[in-house]
């Protein structure tokens, strides 16, 4: 397949998408959902084993994403692990698989929008959080096109900013190597903990999956796109959460509401505050974007199995894209940012995306050799780590997520019984 994109048939969606652009989408979401969101309560939770924390997460989240890969380049269609699961362990498993993405990834935008909302107007952050959302519908309703050109500027912009962070506090006179030691007080729960909040900053990688309709020549684009951005999006989190604990120190970045703007302050460099902010906002403005192009697109592949209402299938005749998906996830989304709290968000999400790449683990488990298959050790990692993770996360996450999924379950049983009859 050449460099131009592929002609769709009605209703199937243009493949657009490079490498580079692909690579630019799943750094879109993770840096802005991760480095500004997570970092916090993820200190709240391990203490001093932080940084342990980001390392199991990232072992999971490679996994994940190396069986993500895998599969993708085999089914390169907009769903993800919905597909994945209906292919390769039936149709309830990639049922599961969706509804689980669909809602945790839900909860996700929200907590962007809200993130927005707290560093640009925290006196009016729900009425911000709700004007990001529908002004962000409008730019992925015309194109995944203008959508992949904006993020890539957003991806830029925050990079620029996370480098000026990470220089300002490693290269000043408070910084103190010793607040990276691991205390006794880190116990391996609260480290399990602290890995499932920042899961959910490494979870981007979904993005790529979600969009295979929309990339060129899948087979060789997603497989190099998805460790890509996993293995860049390493390297800055370690960067800054190495920065950021050398001068707050753990227990000052746990009760920290803005750890980045704090740091800089507390590294003796207070005029790069404002720059902070305005980053933090572009961040979760550009994770924000990313979010709604990937779930819309799963929306999309469970409304033409009929799983969500067959309306939604629709493809729009211009713009290319699910646009009834896109209006409806964008709807539900702008309730959820007028009402919702970030921090049960990023937990709530965190369940939902952990069972969803469960999923996906054990879907790569059956691939052949001949399909790509991944050696052995990594889905049975990535599925034993999802579960760890996801009942590690707070009570209150755990069963509200799991109550979520069970509805989710109950639904499609009812659905089952209402064909047969």
């Amino acid at each position: 397949m050449g460099t131009s994109a592929a002609a769709a048939g009605p209703g199937e969606l243009k493949r657009h998408l490079g490498v580079f652009d692909a690579v630019v989408i799943g750094l879109g979401s993770m840096i802005g959902a991760g480095v500004f969101a997570a970092l916090a309560p993820a200190a709240a939770a391990g203490g001093s084993g932080l940084l342990l924390g980001l390392a199991l997460a990232a072992v999971v989240a490679y996994c994940n994403a190396t069986s993500s890969a895998r599969l993708a380049a085999r089914y390169p269609q907009s769903g993800g692990t919905y597909v994945y699961g209906r292919e390769r362990l039936g149709d309830f498993w990639g049922y599961l698989a969706g509804w689980g993405f669909v809602v945790g990834k839900t909860a996700s935008c929200a907590a962007m929008a809200l993130t927005v909302g707290s560093y640009v107007r925290p006196d009016r952050a729900h009425a911000v959080a709700v004007a990001a959302v529908v002004a962000l519908t409008a730019v992925n309703y015309v194109g995944v096109q203008k959508a992949a050109r904006l993020t890539r500027a957003v991806v830029a912009v925050v990079l620029a900013v996370l480098a000026a962070v990470v220089t300002a506090c490693l290269t000043g006179p408070t910084a103190d190597a010793g607040h990276w030691a691991i205390g006794t007080g880190a116990g391996w729960h609260g480290v399990l903990q602290a890995a499932g909040f920042l899961f959910f900053a490494f979870a981007g990688y979904a993005r790529i999956a979600t969009l295979g309709e929309e990339v060129r020549d899948p087979q060789r684009t997603i497989p190099r796109a998805i460790p890509t951005a996993l293995g860049i999006t390493l390297v800055v989190y370690a960067a800054v959460a190495l920065a950021v604990l050398a001068v707050l120190g753990p227990d000052q970045l746990a009760r920290s509401a803005a750890p980045l703007a704090d740091a800089v302050r507390a590294a003796g460099v207070p005029g790069l505050a404002p720059v902070v902010r305005v980053g933090a906002a572009v961040a979760a403005l550009g994770s924000l974007l990313a979010l709604i192009l990937g779930v819309s697109r799963t929306t999309l592949a469970m409304a033409r199995d009929r799983h969500l209402p067959h309306v939604l299938a629709a493809v729009h005749p211009r713009f290319g894209v699910p646009h009834r998906a896109e209006l409806a996830v964008g709807a539900v989304v702008a309730v959820l940012a007028a009402t919702a709290d970030v921090r049960g968000a990023i937990g709530f999400s965190s369940f939902g995306v952990l069972a969803y790449y469960a999923v996906a683990n054990a879907a790569a488990w059956t691939l052949t050799p001949a399909e790509g298959r991944p050696p052995r050790i990594v889905p049975v990692l990535g599925a034993a780590g999802c579960a760890v993770l996801a009942f590690a996360l707070p009570a209150a996450s755990v069963l509200w997520g799991a109550a979520v999924l069970a509805l989710g379950a109950a639904a499609y049983g009812v659905r089952k019984v209402s064909a047969r009859g």
